[in-house]
């Protein structure tokens, strides 16, 4: 295997210098991956806008968040496989041009299907952007300080992205919530030219075939979208209704459709030998349980506020600051936390505070500083804890050659765990935030909301307590030679002191 610093994509550069062209590169995979992270953000605090101005209900509104997840995480597995077979530079230059369409249409329009088709496929570009711009960083800058470097501003723009979607969410909705689609077309434009001429030039990677699993690509997105859809149908039309409890059917057969397909793949987008880890799979519902929860504590409050207290879009977000500021300022400490304290511990607590946090939502607590900044500071210092531990602990027992599907895997569920909260707190929003409803309905809503979002941080926690709990070895058997066998050590991998 030749080393990707004895021949670089780019022009040889001293390990202490940056030449123009790294420069512009690295200008583009971050920004790149700014507007990537900032995308869910961005659209919650104007939600309420685009529900009185298109006269949309919670469940049709919640796909404006849940859209981008299923895109996302839905075909991140796909993504990958796309990006192997035609190589990183095609693909992400032809995914900006689509995100950037995808943002016209999905700011121009008022039909809410066009509306959930664009986010979906901004979804998707970002499932072909993302993990991409981190392979061209570590292919392409010179090893050692300059790529640690890179590395470093790209997390802090993927870091900030969320903290600066809610800001931007709030000002731009202030004067228009149809700016929060449209902003990020002409900087993913710029983003194009400038990669255009940066990005270097790969080959798809090598494969055994030139597979794609299109089916299993479409069963798993096909099965995500059912599910969804299933959920929020359920306070509209019924548990007995085929439009609610027959697309939750149709989700189930698709997901074991899935692995039917994936099963028989010549080269398959998910290795199911990875969910036999212990740590990858604590890791990933752990992740899922965060992210969701999260996301739901933000939907409901962005009601709360605005539908009940009559609060502006720009008040609203910078409400939610102090829950997302702290991951963007510490992101690049998060290393130093998991090196000093190990993953496990970092999980339990990271999972406790927000926990408590959304407990303090459920008694009524007049007044911002009593009632809502507690717990954006506990869940803000929960992320800081916990967000950079999850991710290296989903990989941290796995073979080298598994971590690649680990990984896709890890961030599916983290994707996943967006989509299926979302979906669950608009359901019991639904029947409250109704106009008709009384303003005790409309907190009762809340409340049972309020309690989802609890219950999903309580199994986040359950799992990273799981995860801390000491593990006890099996005493080395002292008969024969077995003892003294040279695999013996490996019994224990490592990395189960951080499980």
């Amino acid at each position: 295997m030749k080393s990707t610093t004895s021949r670089p994509a780019v022009s040889p550069v001293p390990a202490e210098r940056w030449n123009l062209r790294l420069w512009i590169l690295l200008s583009v995979l971050a920004g790149n991956m700014l507007i990537d992270a900032l995308e869910v953000s961005v659209v919650l605090v104007a939600l309420p806008s685009i529900g009185a101005d298109l006269g949309l209900p919670v469940t049709t509104l919640q796909w404006a968040v849940s859209g981008f997840a299923a895109g996302f995480g839905g075909l991140l597995l796909f993504g990958s496989r796309v990006v192997a077979l035609l190589g990183r530079r095609r693909v992400y230059l032809a995914a900006l041009l689509v995100f950037a369409a995808a943002s016209v249409v999905s700011g121009l329009t008022s039909d809410p299907g066009v509306l959930v088709a664009t986010r979906f496929v901004k979804g998707f570009c970002a499932a072909l952007t993302a993990p991409t711009g981190l392979a061209i960083i570590t292919t392409t800058f010179p090893e050692g300080r300059a790529r640690d470097r890179a590395l470093s501003v790209y997390t802090l723009f993927g870091a900030g992205g969320f903290t600066a979607g809610l800001l931007l969410s709030g000002l731009l909705t202030q004067v228009s919530w149809r700016l929060t689609l449209l902003f990020p077309a002409p900087v993913v434009l710029v983003l194009f030219l400038l990669g255009f001429r940066s990005i270097p030039r790969s080959a798809g990677e090598a494969v055994r075939a030139r597979h794609y699993d299109a089916a299993g690509a479409v069963a798993f997105a096909g099965a995500v979208l059912a599910l969804v859809q299933g959920i929020v149908s359920v306070p509209v039309h019924g548990w007995a209704d085929v439009r609610s409890t027959g697309l939750l059917c149709l989700g189930t057969v698709l997901l074991a459709v899935f692995g039917a397909v994936e099963r028989a793949a010549p080269e398959p987008l998910i290795r199911f030998s990875v969910l036999a880890n212990g740590a990858m799979v604590r890791s990933a519902v752990g992740a899922a349980c965060l992210n969701g929860s999260y996301l739901g504590l933000l939907f409901v409050t962005t009601f709360q506020l605005q539908a009940l207290q009559g609060w502006d879009p720009l008040r609203t977000a910078l409400a939610f600051v102090p829950a997302a500021a702290p991951l963007a300022v510490t992101a690049l400490l998060s290393g130093k936390l998991v090196n000093r304290f190990g993953t496990a511990p970092l999980i339990a607590v990271g999972a406790l505070l927000p926990f408590l946090g959304y407990l303090l939502r459920l008694p009524h607590f007049p007044g911002y500083a009593l009632g809502l900044l507690p717990t954006m500071l506990l869940v803000g210092a929960g992320f800081v804890l916990s967000f950079t531990a999850l991710n290296a602990q989903a990989t941290s027992e796995l073979p080298p050659a598994e971590r690649g599907a680990g990984s896709g895997l890890y961030q599916t569920a983290v994707q996943t765990g967006a989509m299926v909260v979302t979906a669950l707190v608009a359901a019991l929003l639904a029947a409250g935030l109704d106009p008709r409803a009384t303003a005790a309905e409309a907190a009762a809503a809340s409340r049972s909301a309020l309690w989802l979002v609890v219950s999903v941080g309580a199994l986040g926690l359950l799992v990273g307590l799981a995860g801390a709990r000491p593990r006890h070895r099996r005493p080395a058997v002292r008969s024969g030679r077995r003892d003294r066998s040279p695999a013996a050590p490996r019994a224990t991998p490592p990395a189960s002191r951080n499980p």
